[in-house]
């Protein structure tokens, strides 16, 4: 399998940094930018991210990770990304899932009370249809399109990759998508993930491709391991910055977060190690700890390209 390591640039998704932050990706020969979907916060948002750095530069891969489906008309979603898959051919990499990270934000995409899940679904089948049919009539649950076009499609069909963790959500990358983009799991649990995933896709007849199987990985250069300088404060001895502690409380609470967060790059180069022994090999990096994206990015050219193959 191709190991391959992407990298989302944490506070320096900004639109004041964004700029530079894209042009070192591409001179160092980066795999692929990954684009966050928070709304209520200064990043910029992932579509027009992902659009503004795939017409700056001529290497470089953008992806979503992750951004939200359902609350979203899939015919528009089709055309964005068929408009952008036709300026930038083989660069275009969408990952969705089913809500945002962040509770305040789920009452931006709005679907029928209890339906988000069959909503993701029927999007999923639409949207493949319109990324790979001239002319689609659809007439479901919850969309009604006839002779509905996005205009000229992909050479090559687009791969929509999904996150989530959940079984039933593992269970819908099986079932209706091409790949996974998994976070906050040891390599255990990413392992046995896929097995599911790929259980799935038999049931139904399908195939995702060994190499299609990822894990967005944040690293602290924070914590109180060789090399990585002062500790983040009383009662967080990883070094782990207080948001993301948090956002690891509300969605793993049994978990215990230095588990799932690299500690040093020697930390990330183990752990991405382990993920590939439990079957996968694609790999979104992204800084924990507060600070310039410089170093950070210095760090990441030195200490992980090199374990690509």
């Amino acid at each position: 399998m191709k190991v391959r390591i992407g990298i989302s640039l944490g506070p320096a998704g900004t639109p004041g940094q964004f700029t530079d932050a894209v042009d070192l990706l591409e001179q160092a020969g980066v795999d692929s930018l990954w684009l966050p979907e928070t709304v209520y916060s200064p990043l910029v948002e992932p579509f027009t991210g992902m659009a503004f750095a795939l017409a700056r530069t001529r290497r470089l891969k953008a992806g979503t990770g992750v951004s939200v489906l359902p609350g979203r008309h899939p015919v528009l979603v089709a055309k964005q990304l068929a408009s952008l898959a036709g300026l930038a051919p083989g660069r275009v990499l969408p990952v969705f899932g089913v809500m945002p990270a962040q509770p305040a934000e789920r009452v931006l995409f709005d679907v029928p009370d209890g339906r988000r899940a069959a909503v993701f679904d029927e999007s999923l089948r639409l949207l493949r249809l319109l990324l790979t049919a001239e002319r689609v009539s659809f007439d479901g649950e919850f969309f009604t399109v006839s002779d509905a076009t996005v205009g000229t499609l992909p050479a090559k069909p687009l791969d929509i990759w999904l996150g989530g963790s959940a079984p039933a959500g593992l269970r819908r990358v099986g079932r209706l998508a091409d790949g996974w983009l998994g976070s906050l799991l040891t390599p255990a649990e990413a392992g046995a993930a896929v097995k599911i995933i790929q259980e799935a896709a038999a049931e139904a007849r399908r195939e995702v491709e060994d190499d299609h199987f990822g894990l967005s990985l944040p690293v602290t250069l924070d914590g109180n391991g060789p090399g990585n300088g002062p500790g983040n404060g009383p009662g967080n001895e990883h070094g782990i910055p207080a948001p993301l502690l948090a956002s690891i409380n509300r969605r793993r609470p049994e978990a215990d977060p230095a588990t799932l967060v690299a500690q040093g790059w020697d930390g990330a180069r183990r752990m991405i190690g382990q993920y590939v022994e439990a079957g996968l090999s694609k790999f979104v990096v992204r800084p924990a700890s507060p600070g310039p994206f410089g170093p950070f990015f210095d760090g990441f050219v030195r200490e992980l390209l090199p374990i690509q193959n």
